[in-house]
């Protein structure tokens, strides 16, 4: 069994910025030269998500309102009144869906479905630099 690592950097616009980080995930995938196990990829932090969809514009756009309507950005938020910094919102989100995901790695491919992309939310209130981490167990 090994382990193999790797990360890359993005920049968002935060806000529920959606973006599609398959091929990154994938790159390091194929860096790792491992054929079969899993794989985990991870943001730090608590206010962005990694989850995937069928990364097409009308669920993009379907996922950002869906996020408004389960944690509304202009509410009171108990954080906000310590912190000041309006990102209440973006904590309750991130949450709802995690910071990871795991994903079957075989034959040294990722396996995911014919639809399916793996995506990062960033739902801070302003933009951001995030670093992807990608680990890898098998053989």
């Amino acid at each position: 069994m090994a382990v193999y690592s790797g990360n890359f950097d993005l920049d968002t616009s935060g806000n529920a910025d959606v973006i599609d980080i398959t091929a990154g995930v994938s790159e390091i995938v194929i860096s790792s030269g491992l054929n079969n196990g899993i794989v985990l990829v991870y943001v730090p932090g608590s206010t962005a998500a990694i989850t995937t969809i069928e990364y097409e514009p009308g669920l993009v756009q379907d996922m950002k309102e869906t996020l408004e309507r389960l944690a509304p950005e202009g509410r009171v938020y108990h954080h906000n009144e310590r912190w000041h910094d309006g990102n209440g919102h973006s904590h309750i989100r991130a949450s709802f869906i995690g910071q990871s995901e795991s994903f079957p790695l075989m034959d040294g491919k990722l396996l995911l479905g014919t639809w399916q992309q793996i995506i990062l939310v960033d739902m801070d209130n302003r933009p951001r630099s995030r670093k992807i981490f990608v680990q890898i167990c098998g053989e």
